[in-house]
């Protein structure tokens, strides 16, 4: 079993940044892709960005340039900077990894994070 825990959400201004944390923690087992969702009120969920274990990064087009996705295999962790930020933003934002558990392969999501920019 793998438990994720997500932190750094709040309230900013337009323009402003926020960093978020995602810190995977569990035993036996290997985190493969890590990947930052969002949900705004009203939509459905959306892929933000994903990071693979070697380090690979994509983004959905209308944060590309903005947020930056990074991973510490040592700490089993994912952050997501984001900068210049929109009203557009706001939203609950999760974190998902696929983590090899013993010879399977299982998505974990984390209890979701608040981001509110004001404009």
């Amino acid at each position: 079993q793998v438990h994720l825990v997500e932190s750094g959400g709040g309230l900013v201004q337009a323009g402003g940044s926020l960093r978020l944390s995602c810190a995977a923690s569990g035993s036996r087992f290997s985190i493969a892709t890590m990947r930052w969702y969002r949900q705004a009120p009203g939509k459905q969920r959306e892929l933000v960005a994903t990071i693979t274990s070697g380090g690979t990064t994509n983004y959905e087009d209308s944060v590309k340039g903005r947020f930056t996705i990074s991973r510490d295999n040592v700490k089993n962790t994912v952050y997501l900077q984001m900068n210049s930020l929109k009203p557009e933003d706001t939203a609950i934002y999760y974190c998902q990894a696929t983590a090899l558990v013993t010879t399977d392969f299982v998505d974990y999501w984390g209890q979701g994070t608040q981001v509110t920019v004001s404009s």
